[in-house]
Protein backbone atom coordinates (compact mmCIF):
# COMPACT_ATOMS: atom_id res chain seq x y z
CA UNK A 1 0.00 0.00 0.00
CA UNK A 2 1.37 3.41 -0.95
CA UNK A 3 1.03 6.73 0.87
CA UNK A 4 -1.51 7.86 -1.75
CA UNK A 5 -3.62 4.76 -1.08
CA UNK A 6 -3.45 5.40 2.68
CA UNK A 7 -4.56 9.00 2.14
CA UNK A 8 -7.43 7.84 -0.09
CA UNK A 9 -8.54 5.29 2.52
CA UNK A 10 -8.43 7.86 5.34
CA UNK A 11 -10.37 10.32 3.19
CA UNK A 12 -13.00 7.70 2.40
CA UNK A 13 -13.39 6.53 6.02
CA UNK A 14 -13.49 9.99 7.61
CA UNK A 15 -15.06 12.15 4.90
CA UNK A 16 -12.12 14.56 5.13
CA UNK A 17 -10.84 16.05 1.87
CA UNK A 18 -7.82 14.29 0.36
CA UNK A 19 -5.51 17.31 0.60
CA UNK A 20 -6.24 17.68 4.33
CA UNK A 21 -5.74 13.95 4.92
CA UNK A 22 -2.46 14.13 2.99
CA UNK A 23 -1.21 17.02 5.16
CA UNK A 24 -2.06 15.06 8.31
CA UNK A 25 -0.31 11.89 7.09
CA UNK A 26 2.76 13.87 6.02
CA UNK A 27 2.86 15.76 9.34
CA UNK A 28 2.66 12.45 11.23
CA UNK A 29 5.53 10.99 9.22
CA UNK A 30 7.71 14.09 9.66
CA UNK A 31 7.03 14.17 13.40
CA UNK A 32 7.88 10.48 13.82
CA UNK A 33 11.13 10.89 11.87
CA UNK A 34 12.19 14.05 13.72
CA UNK A 35 11.40 12.80 17.22
CA UNK A 36 13.04 9.39 16.75
CA UNK A 37 16.11 11.15 15.30
CA UNK A 38 16.21 13.23 18.50
CA UNK A 39 16.17 10.02 20.55
CA UNK A 40 12.53 10.15 21.67
CA UNK A 41 10.35 7.05 21.61
CA UNK A 42 6.88 7.34 20.13
CA UNK A 43 4.19 5.13 21.65
CA UNK A 44 0.94 4.70 19.71
CA UNK A 45 -1.36 2.69 21.94
CA UNK A 46 -2.99 -0.14 20.01
CA UNK A 47 -0.44 0.14 17.18
CA UNK A 48 3.17 0.02 18.35
CA UNK A 49 6.34 1.88 19.27
CA UNK A 50 8.79 3.78 17.06
CA UNK A 51 12.24 3.97 18.60
CA UNK A 52 15.93 3.83 17.76
CA UNK A 53 18.39 1.05 18.48
CA UNK A 54 22.15 1.34 18.67
CA UNK A 55 24.18 -1.17 16.70
CA UNK A 56 27.55 -1.93 18.25
CA UNK A 57 30.86 -1.42 16.46
CA UNK A 58 31.82 -4.54 14.53
CA UNK A 59 34.24 -5.90 11.95
CA UNK A 60 32.78 -6.48 8.50
CA UNK A 61 34.27 -7.86 5.31
CA UNK A 62 34.61 -6.54 1.77
CA UNK A 63 34.47 -9.87 -0.01
CA UNK A 64 35.49 -8.58 -3.45
CA UNK A 65 38.60 -6.91 -2.03
CA UNK A 66 39.24 -9.57 0.64
CA UNK A 67 39.58 -6.89 3.34
CA UNK A 68 38.25 -6.40 6.83
CA UNK A 69 36.62 -3.07 7.66
CA UNK A 70 35.40 -1.63 10.92
CA UNK A 71 31.73 -0.66 10.91
CA UNK A 72 31.34 2.06 13.56
CA UNK A 73 28.59 2.12 16.17
CA UNK A 74 25.44 3.59 14.62
CA UNK A 75 21.74 4.07 15.28
CA UNK A 76 18.90 2.52 13.29
CA UNK A 77 15.15 3.15 13.34
CA UNK A 78 13.07 0.38 14.88
CA UNK A 79 9.34 -0.36 15.05
CA UNK A 80 7.87 -2.77 17.58
CA UNK A 81 4.20 -3.64 17.00
CA UNK A 82 1.85 -4.04 19.96
CA UNK A 83 0.52 -7.47 20.96
CA UNK A 84 -2.91 -6.89 19.34
CA UNK A 85 -1.21 -5.98 16.06
CA UNK A 86 1.02 -9.07 16.22
CA UNK A 87 -1.97 -11.30 16.94
CA UNK A 88 -3.79 -9.99 13.85
CA UNK A 89 -1.03 -11.45 11.72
Amino acid sequence: MTKAEIVAEISKQTGVERDKALRVVEALMVTIKEKTAEGEDIFLRGFGTFTTKTRAKKVGRLIKENKSVVVPEHKIPYFKPCEDFKNML
